[in-house]
């Protein structure tokens, strides 16, 4: 693993120190030797990943590290306050001011590169979804008003030492919701159905395999992206490398410290819903990109690129398809008399009648202001001439009470049918003979279903 890390420390031989380490490791490393220098380096680097000394004279880690979480562009750029200071208050302190972990100086070797480790793959994941984002820069961010400790998060505590436990649930419960189940494989079931923030692991349970049970956690679909945080022994370095490898997302060494604890909580919670949130505006992104807003259907775009291959498809197994090019008769009358809020509530009532039309196989797009395509896989002409039909007496039998001043509205649709004629069809040939077909019912006096072209 490779990323570039800015090392920020007022103290030349400490900047060395720590570039020298990272560089061995094959990291990228950039300097800066104060605040200010600090702020101008992360917008002209964009690193992956900042070691942020604490005491510094100017500005103060604590500072930039609360500039780099409150600015939009760089809120996502993992942020490990390295000091001296070693008390517990100093620690929260910066996990407070939104830091995503903390070293103490010296800085122990094993610690440096699990953390750095671990917070790189994060960001690399976030940078994904940024990625598939185009306004990911733009993105709302989990304000400093809306963090963990303001909206309660739901813990899953596993460990099956009572004392233990307890003690975890006593620091958490005036902040969170906190549930500790002690059987493991009770556990990973209701973690599987219920959908929680973060899962802390204590590693020590008597006769269980703490880290099998980070990897079934980490392994199921619905578990795999909830953050992980194990509690672990201060001497027993090798399962905690393991378990960071496996993609835990934090670590506690025994003694736990009840305000470490919960500061760890609240960043992991935290980062857990500004990742849900961008995975959420990813999705919607890509559900844009194919629908059409007003009506849920498909748009131009997709319908073009599906249909296309189901067209292929048909062809090349010897199976049927039909299009119907459908188009509302008199539709900028509706507009014109009674005002487009009415005409797109119309437009809607119109998608969802036709959506009770068909079958889950089909496809319906809408491709134009009142035009539709309607994909039929398996259905020859005569087939479709009478679920066309069929749409048609629905949608003009029965009135659409869309809220005009004169009442309900008689709306009428003009329906034209083509189907895969031969080997050398594609998409656009059977469209142009769908769309012919359709102004030839236009043509016909409208309210009316033609298969043939004229």
């Amino acid at each position: 693993m490779t990323a570039r890390v800015l090392v920020v420390d007022d103290i030349l031989a400490n900047v060395r120190l720590l570039e020298a380490k990272l560089s061995a490791e094959y990291f990228d490393v950039v300097t800066a030797m104060n605040g200010i220098d600090a702020l101008d380096s992360i917008q002209r680097t964009k690193p992956d990943i900042v070691l942020l000394d604490v005491m510094m004279p100017g500005i103060d880690g604590i500072e930039v590290c609360r500039q780099i979480k409150n600015n939009a562009q760089t809120h996502h750029i993992p942020v490990v306050m390295v000091t001296a200071l070693d008390q517990p208050e100093d620690r929260v302190k910066g996990l407070e001011a939104g830091a995503d972990d903390f070293l103490t100086k010296p800085v122990n070797d094993l610690a440096l590169f699990c953390r750095v480790k671990s917070l790189v793959r994060l960001k690399m994941l976030t940078d994904e979804l940024r990625a598939r984002s185009p306004n990911g820069e733009t993105v709302k961010l989990m304000t400093r008003q809306e963090n963990a400790e303001q909206r309660p998060g739901k813990v899953l505590v596993i460990d099956n030492r009572a004392a233990a436990s307890e003690r975890t649930k006593a620091a958490l419960v005036p902040h969170h919701e906190v549930t500790v189940i002690d059987d493991p494989l009770t556990a990973v079931m209701h973690a599987a159905e219920t959908r929680y923030e973060l899962i802390i692991i204590n590693l020590d349970m008597d006769n269980v395999d703490g880290l099998r049970l980070c990897s079934q956690l980490k392994s199921l679909e619905r578990t795999r992206q909830v953050p992980i945080l194990i509690v672990v022994a201060p001497d027993d370095h090798q399962r905690l490398l393991r378990a960071l490898d496996m993609g835990v997302n934090d670590y506690l060494i025994r003694p736990i410290d009840k305000q470490e604890l919960l500061a760890r909580a609240n960043t992991q919670i935290r980062r857990c819903r500004y990742t849900d949130q961008l995975r959420s505006h990813v999705q919607t992104t890509m559900e844009l990109a194919v629908t059409d807003s007003l009506t849920g259907l498909y748009n131009r775009r997709y319908m073009e690129s599906q249909t296309a291959a189901l067209v292929e498809h048909a062809i090349n197994r010897g199976k049927t398809l039909s299009l119907l090019a459908l188009d509302v008769d008199h539709f900028k009358s509706v507009n014109d008399e009674n005002g487009h809020a009415v005409g797109d509530r119309v437009l809607q009532e119109l998608a969802s009648r036709l959506k009770q039309a068909i079958r889950n196989i089909d496809m319906i797009c809408r491709i134009g202001g009142e035009e539709f395509v309607i994909v039929l896989p398996n259905t020859n002409a005569d087939i479709a001439a009478k679920i066309a039909d069929r749409m048609r007496r629905n949608i003009s039998g029965k009135p659409f009470n869309v809220g005009a001043d004169n009442g309900p509205l008689t709306v009428t649709v003009s329906i034209g049918v083509a189907t895969i004629e031969s080997q050398s069809d594609t998409m656009e040939t059977v469209l142009k003979r769908a769309d012919e077909a359709l102004y030839s019912a236009k043509r016909g006096g409208r309210n009316r279903v033609n298969s043939t072209a004229a």
